[in-house]
Order: structure tokens, then sequence, then C-alpha cells
């Protein structure tokens, strides 16, 4: 439950037009769930404790990394008074789509050296690989502009006075969020659409449409005075050359300009330095080949609907000053913040993804930034991500299976001996407004998704991770139910609670001295992830079933399982020590810290090398505590 609730404003729903555009079209744009977040706005934005993770540096600046959800984040920014200058965000686009990361086995580090002896450069496209699941874009689109509309109203509640939002979106959805946009910013706000080429040349022309090359970025302030540097499109080389031929004593080029003559004498000649042309003002176009990422660029950290640092690096020098805050709080892979501090700003990357937050901070690590990594602590233990954790929850609800004569409002049934056919409802938390059972909720479930269940349903089970007074709704559920159907509510944190299962190691601690290093060695002996291997499981089951079809096809195919070794050190993909405190749940100092790379080489404290892995990680002080991710993500302390 919320500790308790931020106002979005002093007075909050004054001077605001609450979806009026959809409102007077008296046509489809008319939401039923609008009445649903305009009570939740004037609740305010839910208030949980956040909890501090790590500290990476000084952090002067007070840079956060905060790992939750957009509105749970604005509200501990308001509670704490802080307000942003620009806000970049490239939300969820409503596409339809799961996105997910490719995920490595290392190599072994106990027979890597011999197996670099025995044969040349692994070739990437041979490492055993499947793919994890990183986050869902799976949306109505009545919820998603619900959802949108009070992420917009809790970003607005944070923006300085005279403070800019950059809006990324593509077709599917960026026409409505321009909308809500007008409203919650005000449509005098508006100050452009800016077309990206988000890539180069097409190979294949798209059945039936034109291809997409674009997608759209709606900039906004919040009122009429507002932070903005113009930029300028550099020149090109060959331009250059052409016109600015001559060089003076002091080194500088500069082209020769005719004035107009107004006597017919011809005019008279004029230098133009090429130093104090900056180029032609860039335009709301946005088709430079810099801004574009492709597949072979050395900045590319393996995210899906990662954003090249050009493009970021013109809307932020543009939207704010040196010692300005730059907010993204659906950040990603990092982009945003990392060109912020590159550039002298003060930056805040919010995202619900674990994965999110072990990229970006590694990035922002290696950069040599500082910043205080955060957690909201909402009572929900997500494995990984939101979409995995939907995923997992189905097998943890015993009995539970898919039916079809429910509609996808239920997750499923269970059957029960005394009841039979159960339909359970369970939140979905890719989409945080359903975290909370409150009265709009549960009349939804009354009057809409009860009333279509099979006649002879006699039970259904509510799930819920928060709930607004129980008792309150529970005699609401006494007034309003028409049905002769019981509610049963179940607290869903005690099953997220059961996802979260450490990973087991052994190792060893000794001192090392040599003429190249004095201090304390940790070498990994074993390492067991249950979820790795479940993971390994599923995917060579997967894989000899395409084979298998493949063959019943009279198509000769070979198949090859995915194998662990019994150490199972490939499993590893970075280690981190700390010498700080040996209290488990204390915030995290990083004294040394190893990424092992997808041909299990590796990177310590964010330098590359050409050492292959040996197990082991050192450090000059004695050890206190030790941290292990897998290669899918989860995090494990040890005390040492």
């Amino acid at each position: 439950m919320a500790i308790r609730y931020i106002p979005y404003f002093p007075n909050t729903l004054e001077g605001q037009a609450l979806l009026d555009n959809f409102v007077r079209t008296k046509r489809v744009l008319r939401y039923r769930d609008n009445n649903r977040a305009i009570e939740r706005i004037e609740r305010g934005m839910p208030f949980y404790e956040i909890e501090l993770r790590e500290r990476v540096g000084t952090n002067a600046d007070r840079n956060l990394l905060v790992q939750g959800e957009c509105l749970s984040a604005c509200a501990y920014l308001k509670d704490r008074g802080i307000t942003v200058d620009l806000v970049y965000i490239d939300p969820p686009f409503a596409s339809g789509a799961d996105y997910a990361k490719k995920v490595y086995l290392r190599r072994n580090p106990k027979v890597a050296e011999a197996v670099r002896r025995a044969e040349s450069e692994l070739d990437i496209d041979e490492l055993k690989t499947f793919e994890e699941k990183m986050y869902g874009d799976i949306w109505n689109k009545e919820s998603y502009l619900n959802w949108m509309y009070e992420n917009l109203m809790a970003i607005r509640s944070v923006m300085s006075d005279t403070a800019s939002i950059y809006v990324h979106l593509d077709w599917h959805i960026g026409h409505y969020v321009k909308i809500l946009m007008d409203e919650v910013f005000g449509e005098d706000n508006f100050r452009n659409e800016i077309v990206w080429k988000k890539y180069g040349g097409v190979k294949n022309q798209a059945s039936q449409r034109y291809t997409t090359q674009t997608d759209s970025i709606f900039w906004y302030s919040v009122g009429e005075e507002v932070t903005f540097n113009v930029q300028y499109r550099p020149m090109s080389q060959k331009y250059v050359d052409s016109e600015y031929k001559y060089v003076d004593e002091e080194g500088r080029r500069y082209a020769l300009l005719r004035g107009r003559s107004y006597q017919g004498s011809g005019g008279q000649t004029k230098k133009k330095y090429l130093d104090e042309n900056p180029g032609s003002p860039i335009t709301s176009l946005w088709d430079d080949d810099n801004l574009q990422l492709n597949t072979s660029s050395a900045e590319r950290v393996d995210y899906a609907t990662q954003k090249p640092e050009a493009l970021l690096e013109r809307i932020i020098k543009a939207g704010s000053n040196e010692g300005m805050v730059v907010a993204d709080f659906f950040g990603g892979s990092g982009v945003t913040a990392a060109v912020a501090s590159r550039l002298g700003r003060k930056f805040i990357h919010v995202d619900i993804n674990l994965n999110s937050i072990q990229v970006t901070r590694e990035r922002l690590r290696n950069a040599g930034a500082g910043f205080d990594v955060m957690e909201v602590k909402d009572g929900v233990s997500l494995y990984r991500n939101p979409v995995q954790t939907m995923e997992k929850l189905r097998t943890l609800i015993p009995g539970l299976r898919n039916e079809e004569a429910l509609d996808k409002f239920w997750a499923g049934a269970v059957i029960d001996t005394e009841y039979g056919m159960v339909p359970v409802y369970l939140p979905n938390l890719m989409d945080g407004t359903t975290r909370l059972l409150d009265k709009p909720l549960m009349n939804r479930i009354l009057h809409e998704a009860m009333p279509d269940l099979p006649e002879d349903t006699r039970r259904v089970v509510i799930y819920y991770i928060d709930i607004d007074n129980r008792k309150d709704i529970e005699r609401f559920i006494k007034e309003q139910n028409n049905t002769l159907i019981e509610v049963e509510f179940r607290d869903l944190k005690q099953v997220l609670d059961e996802v979260v299962v450490e990973d087991y190691a052994e190792w060893s601690m000794s001192v090392e001295r040599n003429e190249l290093f004095e201090g304390w060695k940790v070498e990994i002996l074993q390492f067991q992830s249950d979820r790795v291997r479940r993971k390994i499981e599923e995917v060579n089951q997967k894989n000899r079933q395409q084979v298998l079809n493949l063959r019943a096809k009279g198509k000769n195919r070979e198949y090859t399982p995915i194998e662990l070794s019994e150490e199972g050190l490939e499993t590893i993909e970075w280690v981190s020590l700390d010498c700080t405190t040996s209290e488990k749940c204390a915030p995290w100092h990083s004294e040394c810290e190893i990424k092992v790379d997808k041909s299990g080489y590796v990177i310590k404290d964010g330098i590359k090398t050409e050492a292959l892995w040996d197990a082991s990680i050192r450090v000059p002080d004695k050890p206190l505590r030790m941290k292990i991710r897998n290669i899918c993500g989860d995090e494990t302390v040890y005390v040492l």
C-alpha cells in the first residue's frame, strides 16, 4: 500500500482540461475509463518508500537512477522538491510487440585457455544463445491512453516553469498522444513536431503500403518562456572547400562575398570567416546521417529500442544549459543520462526494468559519472521485469489454466472441488494503474466482467497488489453485486515473494602477493542458477520440437542442445566486490568489478582487456561482500 498520495499540483484540477478534447468530439475518442483516470489524478501520485541501493562516486550533483514506475518516481521527486528542466521520454509505442535481448553463454573459464590455444577466435554467431523478454508493448488503445495521460500529468507536475518535454513516438499512437499533450501542457505550448529519420536505405518495399522510415518527436513547453538554444547543421566539407578557399595571415579560412551595388559599380567585396559561420539552423526535419544508429555502431549496448547519442545530444543542447536537470522517465539503455552527464547536465533516469538499471549503471560508471541507484519499494518483487513476472505468475498460481469460455479480462481459471471453474483476475504489472484495487476497478469487475461469465460460475478470485480500504470495497460489493457469484480476494505480493530465489555460489578467498599484485583474490568454484537452467531447458525443448517438425516435413536438421558444465561458471556475466560493509542489504559500494563479454574476455572496471576470465576477481583490500549477476540479469549478494 502506498504510504500516502502526493498531489500533482497545489490545486490538482484547477486549469486542467481533463481529456476535454475527447469529450468534445462526441465520437470514437471518448474512452470508458476516463472517469477512473480522473479519480486517480484527484487522489494524487502514489508515494512509496525508496531505498538507496548503491552510490557511485561522490554524487555532488544528486544524479539519480531509479528502478520504479514513472508515477512513483515523480511522487518522490515532488515530495523532495526536485524539479526538472528538460524531459525526453521514449515510452512504449502501443505497437503490440514484445522486446527481447539476446543472452549468450560465456566460455567456461576452467577450459577457456585450452580452447583458445586449440582453435581460432570463436565466431560470435557460433556462440550458444537464446532470448529473454525484456518488456512488453502490448496495450489496447483505451488502457494505453489513460496510462499515458496519468504519466504526462505526473511528469508535468515536476517540471520547472521554463522546462520542455520531448515525447518520442511512432505512427501507432503518436497522433492520439498529441491530443493528450494538448490537454496536459496546453495547445499554445506546442512548439514543434520533429520528424526523425531513424534509418537510411530500405532494401525491400513494404507490401501494400509505404515503408516507414521516420518517428515523430512532439516538443511542448510548460509556459511561454522556454530554454531553447538554436542548433546548427554543420556545413559539408565539399561546401567548405568550394566556398571558403582563402586563408588570412592568422590561418583563418574565409570566403569573399560581393556586396550589393546600387550605382552599378559592382559593389565591395567582404570577408566571411568560416569560424564565424555555425552553419544552417536546424529545422524540424532531422534526416542527418549521423543521427542514425547503425548495427555496427560502437555505442550499441544490445538494448532493444536504443536511440543514438547524437539524437539526444541535439535535444539536450537545444533544450537545456549546463547545470540543468535532464530527466528520462522511460530511460531504457540510458542514452539520455549518459549524454546529459557528458554535456555537463544533471540527470534523472527512471525505468521499471532491472536490465535498464544495470545497463545504464555500467554505462555511467564507465564514463566516470557519480549517481545514486534507488529502488521504489512498492511491495512488488519483480522477476527481472514486468513481462517476465507476468509469465512467471501463471506457473506460481496452482492449477491456473487458460479457459476458452473466459474473455481476456480474466487471466484464466482454476478448478475447485466445491465451486467448479473459478475465474482468476490478475493485475497487469506492465500497467501501473492496475496495481490498486479500488472502487472504480471493482465496479468494472462487478458490472462488466462478472455478468459475462458462464452461468454456472459461483466464485471468482481477485488478486491485488494494493487495496484501497478493503472493508469499504467489501461493503461496496454487497451493495452492487447483482450476481450470485462470490468474490474472494488474495494478496498477489505473497505469490510474488516466491518469485525471487537466489542463485547458489561456492568460492575461495585468499591473499595473493606477486610482482604484479598484492591483495585479495576471490575465486568462484561453483555457480548454480536454477532460473538459468530452467530457461535453458525451455529453450532446448523448443528447439528440439522445431527440429522434429522440420524432419517430419522431410528437411534434414540436426539438434544440438545447450549444455552447461558441472561448475556452471559460463552462466556468470558480472561480478563485483564490496570492501566497505558486510551487511547484506546495505547500499552497495563496488571496489572492483568485472564483466565477461560474449567471447569470455574480461572488462575490468569498464576497461576492455585481452584476457579470458579465469573465474577470479582481485582487490587490494579484504572484500566483505560479493555480487554476482547471471547471464539473464538476476543479481545475488553473498557475504564473504
